[in-house]
């Protein structure tokens, strides 16, 4: 079926509902536009497949993150998704996946793919480079600078060493 203008303004509004609910923390009005809740973040590799797991995934994050939000800079359609830029934003207050709480917040560009059959969002498949949030968060560090090579010279020595003396042989 084609994308017609109503078909596209439908999925918009179940769009723009979605990332709002999402700021303001209603989950349930959140799992309401899914006609049947799924996160993917690519970035992970973590799928969070129906309302059990992605209540889960919300409850995590919005407990380590209770200031998390989401702010627009883009909206395209495509056949088949509604494809949104945005910055997440939060502050790390809470534990998450056993790392206590920085204190510290972060800003990160993303993408996400809401996934259509026809007006039912049916997925939100999420892009981000992990590493942008961990950094700021204190957690990584930038691999260019000398923090960072330290950081991965003691984290990763036999990685490190196994590259230096490959480097070496090939003189």
């Amino acid at each position: 079926m084609p994308l017609t203008s109503a078909l596209r303004k439908r999925r918009e509004e179940i769009v723009r509902e979605h990332m709002e609910s999402e700021n303001r923390h209603e989950l349930d009005v959140t799992m309401a536009t899914f006609d049947h809740p799924r996160y993917e973040l690519i970035a992970t590799g973590a799928v969070h497949d129906g309302e059990e797991e992605v209540g889960r995934y919300f409850d995590e994050t919005r407990a380590a993150f209770p200031d998390q939000r989401n702010k627009l800079i883009a909206m395209h359609h495509a056949d088949e998704a509604v494809i949104c830029e945005f910055w997440l934003l939060g502050t790390h207050l809470g534990p998450y996946r056993g790392l206590p709480p920085t204190g510290r917040a972060f800003k990160c560009r993303m993408t996400a793919l809401f996934l259509f059959e026809q007006d039912r969002l049916v997925c939100e498949r999420v892009y981000f480079d992990s590493n942008t949030i961990l950094r700021q968060l204190g957690i990584a560090h930038d691999p260019l600078t000398l923090t960072g090579r330290v950081a991965t010279v003691l984290n990763h020595p036999l990685t490190v060493s196994r590259a230096v003396l490959r480097q070496l042989t090939r003189r």
